[in-house]
């Protein structure tokens, strides 16, 4: 019977520390290999035997994992918060680490998580980046404010951001350093690009014909926006993962972190371990939601008369992951129920 070795990766930016034991536990072959694909594939290909890995999730664990994977009988991706708290030790380095990463998959206890496929996650790194943009784009546009401000010059802020108000705004400054008009004409220039370069990106992503239906497929819950939408499609990845409501609720950060001990239990804030990006875009669109959907307003009418706003718009935002989840898993768009049928339920 061939045996099979378990290779543990410790990953770093310029180097990765790997420890290969056999079944029982015995070392095999450790060292070090720069973190480049040739030096990666000629690694690979000296290796004993067939393999089974691991390596921890990192900025760099995407082209590592997809590089060796073909090499591997299986290729795993360990949390990197449940892993210090598995492997926490007094000793720590890289050779302990890459040891210990294979120990536990040898003993089949690595703290797995979820690594999205290659090509869903080249389109959700395009979406944060058009995040990233929109973000430079707001700077802009709060810079051209201050200029203003900074010069005591009126301005209406409703139509601000209008081409031709604008330009007639330019036009009339009086009493305002010739800086600050050029500063000003620079600063809206950035806007408009970083402007034209959200609406190539979305429009990148919307080539994608699974990625549009399944965006349109969301977009029938009432009040859901297309980049609500974009973000719970590319960041959840493969719904069928979520066993339960809660398990999404948790992963989009809308539930505090629980403390129990001894038969008392208590809540703290928001929990940090989250997707912040999916985490911000559902609280942002929670606060609008109600003025789409009865039933949320209702929702938050009754979360609110418990006299805590943050509160009824986390709520609002549990009830729309919910709607999000079950479309995204069922395949089918949003049908509301009658209220009828909601008592008969």
């Amino acid at each position: 019977m061939t045996s099979i070795y378990y290779v543990g990766l410790d990953v770093h930016k310029k180097s990765i520390s790997y420890c290969a034991k056999t079944e029982d536990g015995r070392i095999v072959q450790e060292g070090e290999v720069a973190a480049t694909r040739a030096a990666l594939s000629a690694w690979a290909e000296h290796l004993p035997g067939p393999w089974i890995g691991a390596l921890e999730a990192t900025l760099f664990t995407g082209w590592i994992y997809d590089h060796l994977q073909p090499y591997a009988q299986q290729l795993k991706v360990a949390h990197p918060v449940l892993l210090k708290a598995i492997a926490a030790s007094k000793k720590k380095n890289d050779r302990v680490d890459a040891r210990k990463i294979s120990d536990l998959v040898r003993v089949d206890l690595l703290p797995e998580c979820y690594l999205a496929p290659r090509p869903l996650r080249e389109l959700r790194r395009v979406l944060r980046y058009r995040n990233l943009v929109v973000r430079q784009a707001v700077r802009m546009k709060n810079k051209i404010a201050g200029l203003l401000l900074e010069t005591g010059t009126p301005h209406h802020k409703e139509k601000l951001h209008g081409r031709r108000y604008f330009q007639e705004l330019l036009g009339s400054l009086e009493g305002v350093p010739d800086s600050v008009v050029e500063l000003l004409r620079l600063t809206r220039c950035s806007w408009e690009a970083f402007h034209r370069m959200e609406q190539k990106l979305i429009a990148g992503l919307c080539q994608d014909p699974e990625l549009t239906e399944r965006v349109a497929r969301l977009r029938t819950i009432p009040g859901v926006g297309q980049i609500t939408a974009l973000t719970w499609a590319l960041e959840v990845g493969e719904p069928q993962r979520f066993a339960t409501v809660g398990q999404a609720v948790s992963y989009c950060g809308l539930c505090s972190a629980q403390r129990e001990s001894g038969g008392h239990s208590q809540r703290g804030p928001l929990s940090k371990q989250r997707n912040k990006h999916l985490q911000s875009i559902l609280i942002e669109a929670a606060k609008l939601a109600p003025r789409w959907s009865p039933s949320l307003a209702e929702l938050y009418a009754r979360e609110l008369q418990r006299g805590n706003r943050n509160r009824a718009t986390l709520a609002v935002a549990r009830k729309r992951v919910a709607y999000l989840l079950a479309v995204d898993r069922s395949g089918k768009a949003f049908e509301s129920r009658a209220p009828a049928e909601r008592a008969a339920a």
